[in-house]
């Protein structure tokens, strides 16, 4: 009765549509576009239009390659968005973060999964996994907004969000890699620890921490230097190549690709903090990563009314909730203890721990890696968890950050 190809090409034109339009529209709304496209996709697929189902567990390989494209893209757009050089003090809360809250978080869930849903080691660590890190991709209203917005640079809740974000790929990508081994060869530490030691933590973190560094540099010189043999180039399509190949390139010498691009992003805009090109990528890389992230969203409001959620039970709805409401903050709340930072902010950062995109991918990543018991269950929880987090964070975001922005202006004045 349709032609899906027309259809599929009628959706792609009102999602980038709506990429456009939709952010001025919802400005200072407590509403995001992740709960449009999300409910927008749930009602398209509740048509009677002979779609396919969007299935991310039978179609996997897909789900991995459009959620890796969408989380790519958004780390390249936050590490051009801190005009911060890393330090031990200027960057005090994201260590904490990742030190101490990202951890607390992986076992935390990982706990729930093992002892309340009788999940198996492997599949309760996955879980914690991909359910730890703050995503990269949905987290925009509570992130800093790129170049050009020096007011914003010093607000602390946004820089701790988005420098999170960027960084913690480097441990859900350990976490995730131990899980597929213990899949792989037990729960025995003597098959498994020498490799997660020494390659997953040691050398791919540190390679992927080089290679953002050297390809920062080197694109840095190539974009800005006036003796670069592409000085006068200006088109945001150089945003996207700088991030698939810091990307790839990285991922060939085996290191962490997704914490490469995000160093090389905060190493690009380092070399000329206020260079008006600087935006303009920054522009770009938000426009393709919003693009990208409104399919996925679209997918997944698909994903849910097609079934993706009828592997949960009672339990498993329970522990959603509790990773959202109780794991993330709790554990914010315990890491940024004794960092000085006023009660207000260290509640919205610990409150706005968003999942998203960057769960999917892990998740997807993982499980064509291997095939893991309870994958259904394990995916219909982190789908609810995202549902959860995108009406949530969607509705509450703009109302804390105005918040926070009034209560800074009260002190200041």
């Amino acid at each position: 009765m349709f032609d899906t190809h027309e259809i599929a090409l009628m959706v792609f034109g009102l999602a980038a549509f709506g990429v456009v339009g939709l952010p001025r529209v919802l400005a200072s709304r407590p509403l995001s576009f992740p709960i449009i496209y999300v409910a927008g996709g749930a009602a398209l697929f509740s048509l009677p239009l002979g779609l396919p189902t969007p299935d991310p567990i039978e179609y996997r390989r897909i789900a991995e390659f459009l959620t890796e494209v969408g989380v790519v893209t958004a780390l390249l757009g936050a590490g051009l968005a801190i005009n911060r050089a890393p330090g031990t003090r200027t960057w005090a809360l994201t260590w904490r973060l990742l030190g101490f809250t990202m951890p607390i978080t992986i076992a935390a869930v990982a706990g729930l999964g093992w002892w309340v849903l009788g999940l198996t080691p492997a599949a309760a660590l996955l879980l914690g996994g991909v359910l730890a890190p703050t995503d990269p991709v949905l987290a925009s209203d509570v992130q800093l907004l790129g170049p050009g917005d020096e007011e914003g640079e010093s607000d602390e809740v946004r820089f701790a969000l988005t420098s999170e974000a960027g960084l913690n790929d480097g441990l859900a990508f350990p976490f995730t890699n131990l899980a597929i081994l213990i899949a792989l060869q037990g729960l025995a530490p003597a098959g498994w620890l020498a490799e997660f030691v020494f390659v997953e933590l040691i050398y791919k973190i540190g390679m992927g921490l080089a290679a953002g560094v050297v390809v920062g540099r080197l694109l840095g010189w190539l974009i800005f230097s006036r003796r670069s043999p592409i000085p006068h180039t200006r088109d945001g399509m150089m945003a996207l190549g700088a991030a698939f190949i810091t990307y790839a390139g990285t991922e060939i010498l085996g290191g962490y690709g997704f914490l490469a691009v995000f160093v090389a992003g905060v190493v690009i805009r380092n070399q000329e903090r206020r260079h008006e090109y600087l935006a303009q990528m920054h522009a770009f890389a938000d426009q393709i990563e919003r693009l990208l992230s409104a399919v996925v969203l679209i997918l997944f409001g698909g994903a849910i009314v097609s079934g993706l959620l009828s592997y949960l039970t009672w339990q498993a709805s329970v522990v959603a909730l509790l990773i959202v409401l109780v794991c993330r903050p709790v554990a914010g709340w315990v890491g940024l203890l004794g960092s000085g930072s006023p009660v207000r902010e260290r509640a919205v950062i610990s409150f706005f721990g968003i999942r998203g995109v960057g769960s999917f991918y892990y998740l997807a990543y993982a499980t064509n890696q291997v095939e893991f018991i309870q994958v259904e269950i394990v995916w219909a929880i982190t789908a609810l968890v995202v549902l959860i987090s995108v009406v949530l964070h969607g509705v509450t975001a703009t109302p804390a950050m105005e918040y926070l922005q009034r209560r800074s202006a009260r002190d200041a004045g």
